[in-house]
């Protein structure tokens, strides 16, 4: 297995151990983090196994990180209704 597989399984399995974890903030500290990890991890993942691999494991970033997405989303599509 690759190295970078191998990192992005050890992400994932942190990712889900923070989330049982109670927080005061709903997890969003700890979400910044796991995003500035994940973003270089993903160009990793990606340079080494291929673009198919980096989607798979952009795909489970976000499934783990859905609330962010969602709120990226949703900021998106009110800046394009107001031009």
């Amino acid at each position: 297995m690759n190295l970078s597989l191998t990192l992005a399984a050890v992400w994932a399995l942190v990712a889900n151990i923070l989330a049982i974890i109670p927080s005061s903030d709903n997890h969003w500290r700890r979400a910044y983090v796991l995003i500035a990890l994940g973003i270089p991890l993903l160009g990793y993942v990606t340079y080494e196994n291929g673009p198919w691999w980096g989607l798979a494991v952009l795909l489970a970033g976000m499934s783990v990180l859905r609330w962010p997405v969602i709120y990226l989303g949703r900021w998106l599509r009110r800046q394009l209704r107001k031009d």
